[in-house]
């Protein structure tokens, strides 16, 4: 063990720092197995999936969200609804606004009650969070390891963090117009300010969505990887990338796109579903470069190409023996080092 050790330290030493040390050449490398690897880890299947268990959460994770803000009164929630709405593509909207209106006015409990309906709500947003663990998995050729007395919290306590940077995303658009103007003068400000808000307040949301995909890029796999880091390459590959296929999505929609001739009253739902398809897609893209840019380090630092798996599981406690061992083999190759037997967990 303590050989094995060894050689894992000397092999991390090899290994470059960061993306930025690889060469042009394992760049190129890691781009080309990026794409492979997309077509054949099937990320649009899995994107597909993402999107069936996003509908199922994204609605339960709106109303908790909405039932927080709706504690401030109808002022908090109006802008949420008008804001949220608008990031939508063409007939997507008319779905988004009908549903949160409809989270909106509909009448709320108080007290226990309330607590209960978003602790309900945030269990069935934890099944987008759950599907995406396992495509993450398959991003990274990793198997599950951990146990489900470890995946079950891990997932609930993602979500319940999402749903809390939903809520500062959601604050970041509500202060606007007239509520921003009202905040501002509570705080001494002036118009200037507020319509600097204005305007930074996108980019706010950007760097929000971008807290949320370095949360779920670090936890979901059952990889070790060395800390939470707020901005990856491939997180940022993401947003860039939906930023873009979202607006030329919603360009093709409203000009060329003949969705309500084709689906009538269900265009906006089907619209709304490419949509999320096509965002699940950018996203899961972004966790396929990412394990190939973890990938193109192991290689650098003299890890065989083609063996599997290139980096350190997070736990093997739920993986069978000859998995690990197989595990420890391929780990173990790119060390210069004979394999020891496997231990019973990690």
């Amino acid at each position: 063990m303590a050989t094995h050790d060894v050689a894992r330290a000397k092999v991390s030493a090899r290994a470059p720092r960061g993306p930025f040390d690889l060469s042009g050449r394992s760049w190129r490398s890691v781009l080309k197995r990026t794409v492979k690897e997309f077509q054949e880890d099937k990320v649009t299947d899995w994107a597909a999936a993402l999107t069936y268990y996003a509908v199922l959460s994204m609605f339960p994770a709106l109303l908790a969200a909405v039932s927080l803000l709706g504690l401030f009164g109808e002022s908090a929630t109006r802008p949420l609804v008008d804001n949220l709405a608008a990031l939508a593509p063409g007939p997507a909207r008319e779905i988004i606004d009908g549903v949160l209106r409809a989270m909106q006015d509909s009448p709320r409990a108080a007290g226990i009650t309330t607590i209960i309906g978003i602790a309900v709500a945030l269990w069935s947003a934890s099944g987008y969070v759950g599907a995406f663990m396992r495509a993450a998995n398959v991003m990274y050729e990793m198997p599950e390891g951990r146990p489900i007395w470890k995946t079950l919290p891990l997932r609930l306590a993602i979500t319940a963090v999402l749903v809390v940077l939903m809520a500062v995303g959601a604050v970041a658009v509500v202060f606007t117009g007239g509520l921003a103007e009202q905040a501002g003068r509570l705080l001494g400000l002036g118009d200037t300010a507020v319509t600097v808000w204005g305007i930074a307040k996108w980019p706010v949301l950007v760097l929000v969505v971008m807290a949320v995909l370095a949360l779920l890029y670090w936890a979901a796999p059952n990889v070790s990887q060395p800390g939470l880091r707020w901005i990856t390459p491939g997180s940022t590959l993401a947003v860039v990338l939906w930023i873009a296929a979202s607006a030329a999505f919603g360009f093709y929609v409203a000009n060329f796109a003949s969705y309500s001739k084709t689906y009538a009253a269900l265009a906006g739902v089907i619209v709304f579903l490419v949509w999320l398809w096509i965002t699940n897609i950018a996203v899961l893209l972004g966790v396929e470069f990412d394990a190939e840019l973890a990938r193109g380090r192991a290689i650098a630092a003299g890890h065989p190409a083609g063996e599997e798996p290139y980096i350190e599981p997070r736990d093997t406690r739920k993986i069978p023996d000859e998995d690990k061992e197989a595990i420890r083999n391929g780990l173990e190759s790119g060390m210069g080092e004979k394999p020891s037997a496997p231990e019973s967990g990690r």
